[in-house]
C-alpha cells in the first residue's frame, strides 16, 4: 500500500485522490479504505526511516536486545510477542 502512495504521489497526486483507490489487505478493516490520517502516518514514518536509516537500525537492535534478555516494562519474562 504505501508502495502505491509514494508512486501515486510522484506522479502528481494528492493523498486524497489516491485514498480511494486504496483496500486494506489484512486484518480487522480488511477490504475497506485507510483513512487519510493512516496514510499521512504511514508516510511520515517511511520518510523518518529514509532520513534516520542509522538511528532506526539501533533503535531496532536496542529493542531486540531488551526483548531476549525480558527486560521490556509490561513484558512477563519469557513472553515473545510477534
Amino acid at each position: 500500500m504505501l508502495h502505491t502512495v509514494l508512486r501515486r504521489r510522484a506522479n502528481g497526486e494528492t493523498v486524497e485522490q489516491i485514498q480511494p483507490d486504496l483496500i486494506i489487505p489484512t486484518g480487522r478493516r480488511k477490504g475497506q479504505n485507510p483513512s487519510l490520517s493512516s496514510i499521512y502516518r504511514a508516510l511520515a514514518e517511511h520518510e523518518k526511516q529514509q532520513t534516520y536509516p542509522d538511528a532506526v537500525a539501533q533503535a531496532h537492535a536496542d529493542f531486540a536486545a531488551l526483548q531476549s534478555a525480558g527486560s521490556i516494562p509490561g513484558q512477563m519474562a519469557g513472553s515473545m510477542v510477534s
